[in-house]
């Protein structure tokens, strides 16, 4: 054992001496040194100011301009549907029918009281009729005339009342049938043949949609509306609105509406839980492509005098908020947080705020860039770089 040990010592030794041969004779050395990394070139463009259309994006509700529910204004059971789900309907077509015996009893009932009022009015005015003759011939007194006469407006206020009733039991009995207010699409149909319905039950038989102009609702806070109601030309309300400028849609699938829109209404005053306005616009929907319950984005244009405009790839984003790099003295970056509006474009923001006329915003490669970085600036232009 003991000379084991004795001969990795020696073997130990060997290779220590070996290292500090090889270091005394320009070999591998212990430490390493790290040369300082060469600026990169990156491109930036100057900003200046330059008049612009920004948007500002609001989550809009949409509805049709008349979304009706269909309540049946009797009880009974539905005997027929005559639509289905998705329907289009045009204002007095047929929607269901609810059948209920006692109605159809009612008017058979109102038109025998009828005949029999008529028969009374009938007898009431011969009575007259002999009254006025033997008065005539000084047989019996007036008083007897006028007694008959009595009768007969009795008898001429019973058939009045009779043929009231009759009106009643007709609308009554009309209520079986259900037709549609108005011209539009039908919505879900809860209810099927055989189910028992009255004007209590609480889900409508289904809704009639008018979706030929479709509602835009959307909310704005009081900075954008003071916003708006400045930069819109008018000394009222009215005026404001009628001058403003149109509304765009998109959809949900990314697309644009192919419809301007305009906004028509401002509610009155602002919501006191959410601190907002409510504020609708119109769009034309002739051939349907919107729907009631749809959502959107409506695209609320202001036009700025002095705007300045910098291309989305310049900025970066962290938890929330948008930043850009801007070029000191010293050729080194600077983080800088910003507020933008993007652009119809799609590839530009106009900044709010944090950038100012004369800056030097770096353009590219943002993503390998860090505080204090010292690149080489490159200059370009705003167009180039579209």
């Amino acid at each position: 054992m003991t000379r084991m040990k004795n001969t990795i010592f020696l073997v130990s030794g060997l290779f220590l001496i070996a290292i500090n041969f090889s270091c005394k004779n320009g070999g591998p050395k212990s430490t390493v040194t790290y040369q300082q990394q060469e600026p990169n070139p990156y491109q930036f463009i100057t900003v200046e100011e330059r008049k612009a259309i920004v948007y500002e994006e609001f989550p809009a509700r949409l509805q049709g301009k008349q979304n009706i529910e269909i309540r049946p204004k009797i009880d009974g059971f539905i005997e027929d549907v005559y639509i289905d789900e998705g329907a289009y309907v045009k204002q007095g077509q047929s929607l269901f029918r609810i059948r209920n015996p006692q109605y159809e009893q009612q008017v058979k009932v109102a038109e025998a009281a009828i005949k029999s009022a008529q028969t009374e009015v009938a007898t009431a005015q011969m009575q007259v009729t002999k009254a006025q003759s033997l008065v005539d011939k000084d047989i019996v007194s007036k008083y007897e005339l006028q007694s008959a006469m009595l009768a007969l407006q009795a008898k001429q206020a019973n058939l009045a009342q009779a043929q009231a009733n009759l009106n009643i039991a007709k609308v009554n009995q009309g209520y079986t049938l259900i037709t549609s207010p108005v011209t539009g699409y039908v919505g879900p149909l809860p209810h099927r043949n055989g189910s028992h319905v009255s004007s209590t039950t609480q889900e409508p038989l289904t809704t009639v949609s008018d979706i030929r102009s479709i509602y835009a609702y959307f909310s704005v806070n009081e900075r954008q509306m003071l916003k708006f109601l400045k930069h819109s030309i008018g000394e009222s309300i009215p005026e404001k609105l009628k001058n403003a400028p149109t509304v765009s849609l998109v959809l949900s699938d990314g697309s644009e509406y192919k419809d301007k829109g305009r906004i028509e209404s401002i509610s009155g005053q602002v919501d006191p839980e959410t601190g907002s306005f409510m504020m609708r616009a119109t769009f034309h929907n002739e051939n349907g492509l919107i729907r009631s319950g749809y959502s959107a984005t409506l695209m609320l244009p202001a036009y700025l005098e002095k705007a300045i405009i910098i291309p989305q790839k310049s900025t970066y984003e962290m938890q929330g908020k948008t930043f850009v790099y801007i070029i000191e003295k010293d050729n080194k970056v600077k983080s800088i947080e910003i507020e933008v509006v993007r652009l119809q474009d799609g590839v530009t923001y106009a900044v709010e705020s944090g950038l100012k006329a004369g800056d030097k915003v770096v353009v590219e490669g943002v993503g390998s860039l860090k505080e204090g970085t010292e690149i080489i600036p490159k200059q370009t232009s705003l167009i180039s770089i579209q």
